[in-house]
């Protein structure tokens, strides 16, 4: 079609215009008290549901909203007509569906709002990546509003699956204090027959930069790492990490969390939990019977077992804070990973290695709650969305069915004993199993930083289980030159990266998962060491420590590093203790002490700046959540803050 063409018609039909129309048969289940008393919302909400083709008669139904994070548009037959931006969402329309329908066979109305969510993989290395944590207070925001503009819904079904849109889903149910509320995971996608999986294949441009792979083998790998069109991916990254955490809060039903995407059990999820919220509005059980401190705790203690993604340490705060909880400080975190063991062997932590479906065909979250509970380590008096108490719910788990037969189906389909993916504690610790998340400090990171120390490779651990590394220190200030640097071989063995301006102020606290997973796989990576105020994907790995506080920007130590400072870092895997510190300059060595006042006494580095592609948007984000705590606040919004500093703002300049 020429450029003429354009503003011709596409059909011969478009010429048959209408102009009125009849409207809906029937009429408006109304009565004197509602016309009389009741909001006009209400009575313009009846008409335009009639007009959208409800039968009016049935109009005086309860009614239910479904929240989701749908993105693109599916064919009857599952083939795409637009796509979504990952598999994360593309599949849960059919939940939707299926929640909806269970809705209206039990006799009431429901109704369905989107607001679809980025993909991390998608914009890892681009400048969308500057957007995808900032995502997630907005669409909390989004759902919230959509929830509130539907004033006569009885309850909410929120539905989501990845990296941000999960956490929001979850904020925003969080936020409805007064209402019933269900959140159904997505799932996950399966791993190939013969492939890599969705985290290894984001290494394939550096791994060919290496020599490692060819051309060819790049192609094919990347075609076939996602085997199943739906869900998140197949580690325990963000999103399977997000899922396991929502149904540990109780905000999901048993056993939902890391089903397979497209498949009955998994659609049978959203059947249940339609009935779930339908027994709970009728008992009058709402979001804030079910969100506590104590499951706030549950899910803490749920997260160190799975050895799970180190962003819920910024999620599950900000959980916290829309359900006006106390939110988990530094020292809770330290508490609770000191004491729980690690019991999960999946992706990416090892040491086997599994994928995420075969932890739910092991049985999930409830077995891995099962083992939790036996010595004491879960407050099992938490109410679910079951509307029971969490130990009844174990009780029930320990002797179902269910929980038989899918143990079975691993056995039989995968040769796999479920024992060897969720292992008992005393098996765990003999496989060497440890605790996953250090907080090291130190003249880098006074407030605290975050490394997952069971992923660091057991080949540079001592014999007590201590990373020790000493080197000089290679600043970057943008993860594209940095990963320039790494395809160029201008990063060798023993050096430690030192990334920053990433953090919130500067990127919007973007992932660095091109660097973590690159070290991963190249044969040197793991005598190089990263640290930034950036954070890390869920699936990374080594020796990588994120979340510095005080960022960069926000005038932290990390941020007057120079080029072949010398950095200690000590990480030990077994007390979770560790440190990184500046230790020298030049050829000179000091105490951490002295360090410190070295790093006081210097100006910023001196390119450290935002990035100059940083969305007004987002730099907004950026200063309110500093105001709301920053990242060891989970980078939430607190109103009374922010009320608070621009009321004294405007006091001191006399307005």
């Amino acid at each position: 079609m020429t450029d003429s063409e354009i503003p011709s018609a596409a059909a011969p039909d478009i010429y048959r215009v209408q102009t009125r129309a009849p409207g809906p048969e029937g009429s408006l289940p109304l009565t004197e008290e509602m016309l009389l008393q009741r909001p006009s919302g209400d009575i313009f909400g009846l008409t335009q549901n009639a007009g959208m083709g409800w039968d009016p008669r049935e109009l005086g139904r309860k009614q239910f909203l479904i929240l989701s994070t749908q993105g693109g548009v599916r064919a009857a037959d599952g083939t795409p007509i637009a796509l979504g931006y990952h598999t994360g969402h593309w599949e849960i329309g059919l939940l939707v569906e299926a929640a909806a329908k269970e809705l209206r066979a039990l006799h009431t109305i429901p109704f369905a709002a989107f607001c679809s969510d980025p993909c991390d993989g998608r914009t890892q290395g681009t400048v969308g990546m500057f957007d995808s944590l900032p995502y997630r207070n907005d669409a909390a925001q989004v759902f919230r509003r959509l929830i509130r503009s539907l004033p006569t819904r009885s309850g909410v079904i929120g539905v989501a699956t990845c990296d941000k849109g999960l956490p929001a889903m979850m904020m925003a149910l969080a936020g409805t204090h007064d209402l019933p509320g269900v959140l159904v995971p997505g799932g996950v996608t399966l791993p190939p027959s013969n492939g890599e999986d969705a985290g290894k294949v984001q290494t394939l441009g550096v791994r060919f930069a290496h020599g490692l792979i060819s051309l060819p083998e790049a192609a094919q790998l990347g075609c076939r790492a996602c085997a199943s069109p739906g869900g998140g991916c197949q580690f325990l990254g963000t999103a399977a990490t997000s899922q396991v955490v929502g149904e540990a809060l109780g905000m999901s039903l048993p056993h939902a969390a890391l089903a397979p995407s497209g498949q009955p059990v998994w659609r049978d999820a959203a059947v249940r939990s339609a009935r779930a919220l339908c027994e709970l509005e009728t008992r009058g059980i709402t979001m804030r019977d079910i969100l506590s401190p104590a499951s706030i705790r549950n899910a803490m203690v749920v997260h160190a077992a799975f050895g799970g993604s180190t962003n819920l340490l910024l999620h599950i705060p900000a959980i916290a804070h829309a359900a006006g909880l106390p939110r988990p400080t530094v020292e809770d975190w330290i508490a609770i990973n000191r004491r729980v063991p690690r019991i999960v062997d999946v992706l990416p932590n090892g040491p086997t290695h599994h994928p995420t479906v075969r932890v739910f065909l092991a049985g999930g979250v409830p077995e891995v709650m099962l083992h939790l509970r036996r010595p004491g380590a879960l407050d099992t008096d938490v109410l679910t969305v079951t509307g029971k108490k969490l130990g009844e719910v174990l009780d029930w788990w320990e002797k179902s069915e269910r929980r038989a037969r899918f143990r079975e189906i691993l056995r039989q389909q995968d040769g796999v004993d479920p024992d060897d993916v969720i292992l008992p504690p005393e098996k765990a610790r003999e496989r060497g199993l440890a605790s996953t998340v250090t907080f090291p400090r130190g003249n880098l990171a006074p407030e605290g930083s975050v490394i997952k120390s069971t992923a660091i490779d057991p080949s540079v651990l001592d014999a007590g289980g201590v990373y020790r590394k000493e080197g000089p220190a290679r600043v970057f200030v943008r993860e594209r030159d940095a990963m320039a640097a790494l395809k160029k071989n201008k990063i060798k063995a023993g050096d430690v990266v030192v990334l920053i301006g990433c953090g919130p102020l500067g990127t919007g606290m973007e992932e660095t998962y091109q660097l973590t997973s690159a070290l991963k796989h190249l044969p040197f990576g793991k005598q190089v060491a990263l640290v930034t105020d950036a954070r890390f994907s869920g699936v990374s790995t080594g020796a990588c420590i994120g979340h510095v506080g005080p960022e960069a920007l926000a005038g932290g130590p990390i941020g007057k590093v120079r080029d072949g400072d010398w950095v200690r870092i000590v990480v030990d895997s077994n007390k979770l203790e560790g440190s990184v510190d500046i230790i020298g300059e030049g050829e000179r060595r000091f105490t951490p002490e002295e360090g410190a006042r070295v790093l006081a006494g210097r100006g910023p580095y001196p390119e450290l700046a935002p990035d100059p592609a940083l969305p007004a948007d987002t730099k907004l984000w950026a200063v309110l959540q500093q105001a709301g705590g920053g990242t060891w606040g989970g980078c939430v919004f607190d109103v009374e803050r922010v009320t608070e500093l621009l009321e004294t703002g405007r006091r001191t300049q006399g307005r």
